[in-house]
Parts: structure tokens; C-alpha cells; sequence
């Protein structure tokens, strides 16, 4: 009788921490994601937070133009590469970057900072930058609710509600 009275309460007991456990589970709002690809022999990998739109206005508005933006949400976006690469024709040699973006209306200024792990953009430095290129924005081919990146063998976009922002990798 004693041993059956004590299965019962171990069992109780591993019920009640799933549940507690699986009750104390928030969905990530915007959860960690990434992309990666080879571009020619260098692996490319981009590290990001997957906001979604929600029914806001993004561009402009959320992310507003003119600002540098952490080019996902929550720690900074990163980007590796194992190779040395060109970005727009500007060298970025091997290694892992904080990645930035100051959204425009039309243009857009990509960012590599030397700086990889910092949290959103508010301890970013201009003058830790490496290498910063001028792309246009194009508007996607379809609605994106999450932020996205793509890496494809001639370089990276990235897409987020209407918008589509790619430069060219060699």
C-alpha cells in the first residue's frame, strides 16, 4: 500500500511541473531567427530578430527613415561571413558584424559594424563602422508579416512588410 501511495504522488508531482512549466511558456514576440547561404566559397549567416507587422505601419512609422536601425528586433542583427567578401563592391574581410540599416523612402545605407553583440542600436558607434553601402528599396513581390532575410548566390535581401532591400555580394 505504501509504495503504491508513494508512484501516485511522484506521478502528481511530474503532472503538476509539466503543467506549471508549460503554463509559465510566453510566446517570443519576436523570436530569434536566421538565413544562411554560400555566395561563390564564402557562408554567409544572418542572425536576426523576426519582428512581425501586426497591422502597424513599418516603414516611416515603427522604423522610422533617416535612423539607424538594428535591422531586427530586440539584440542587434549580425552577419558572418568565413570568407573575405565584396558588399557592393567594398571589401568586408572574414569575421561577424553588427548589422545596421538607416531606412529611406528609396535609398537605404546597409551598415557592418565591428562591433557584433550589442543590444538593439542604442550603444552603436559610427566610428566603429567598417564598411557602410547605398542600396535601393524596391517594394517585394508579396506582403511579408515577419521580417525576413534571404541569402542567394549573388548576395542578401531582406524583406519586411512591402519592402525589399538586397545588395549584391562577390
Amino acid at each position: 500500500m505504501k509504495s503504491y501511495s508513494l508512484k501516485t504522488a511522484a506521478i502528481f508531482t511530474l503532472a503538476l511541473f509539466i503543467s506549471l512549466t508549460s503554463l509559465g511558456q510566453k510566446k517570443i514576440a519576436s523570436p530569434r531567427d536566421s538565413a544562411s547561404g554560400k555566395i561563390s566559397k564564402a557562408l554567409i549567416s544572418i542572425n536576426y530578430g523576426s519582428p512581425s507587422v501586426k497591422g502597424r505601419k513599418i516603414w516611416g512609422d515603427l522604423v522610422p527613415y533617416g535612423k539607424v536601425w538594428r535591422a531586427g528586433a530586440n539584440e542587434a542583427t549580425t552577419f558572418t561571413t568565413n570568407q573575405n567578401i565584396k558588399v557592393e563592391g567594398k571589401d568586408l574581410p572574414a569575421g561577424t558584424y553588427g548589422f545596421f540599416a538607416i531606412p529611406g523612402e528609396k535609398d537605404w545605407i546597409i551598415i557592418f559594424n565591428k562591433t557584433a553583440q550589442q543590444w538593439g542600436a542604442y550603444e552603436y558607434k559610427e566610428k566603429d563602422d567598417l564598411i557602410r553601402v547605398t542600396v535601393n528599396a524596391g517594394k517585394s513581390s508579396s506582403m511579408n508579416e515577419r521580417l525576413i532575410y534571404k541569402v542567394t548566390a549573388s548576395g542578401v535581401s531582406l524583406l519586411w512588410e512591402n519592402i525589399e532591400v538586397a545588395f549584391a555580394i562577390k
